[in-house]
């Protein structure tokens, strides 16, 4: 049935938009923090790779987190004498997060997750029209 599929690849969308949100709220979460000695890494920035799954039951592509990983790179550096994290030198190696990132991330997870929302509901919708139009 086509609504059958219309339902359950608009679920897995959301599912896979669900846990990209989780990644991004964590990465704003943690965006100061920093490591508790000299030299200590702080957090670093979470990524979200996506990948189509073909569901053979199905008979077609939907999309999953194929897996959540870490971005490599450099940690920016602030100078901070005072903290306990700071090298020889007074710098604290800060996390790789950029709040702007995080923001335009969550925005573009937020219209995917809804845009999955509304197929689920006008498919819920023409399902229950043809309940009732059966009943009839």
């Amino acid at each position: 049935m086509d609504l059958d599929r219309a339902l359950r690849i608009s679920a897995a969308g959301m599912q896979a938009q669900s846990t990209r949100l989780r990644v991004v709220a964590e990465n704003l979460a943690n965006r100061d923090s920093v490591g508790q000695s000299p030299g200590a890494d702080p957090y670093r920035r979470k990524t979200v790779t996506f990948q189509n799954r073909m569901d053979r039951e199905l008979g077609t592509a939907t999309v999953r987190v194929s897996r959540v990983g870490t971005q490599p790179g450099e940690f920016p550096l602030r100078h901070d004498p005072s903290h306990p994290a700071a090298d020889a030198r007074g710098y604290v190696r800060t996390p790789n997060v950029d709040s702007m990132m995080e923001t335009m991330d969550m925005r573009e997870a937020q219209r995917s997750y809804a845009a999955n929302l509304s197929v689920l509901e006008v498919t819920r919708g023409m399902l229950t029209r043809t309940i009732e139009a059966l009943r009839q």
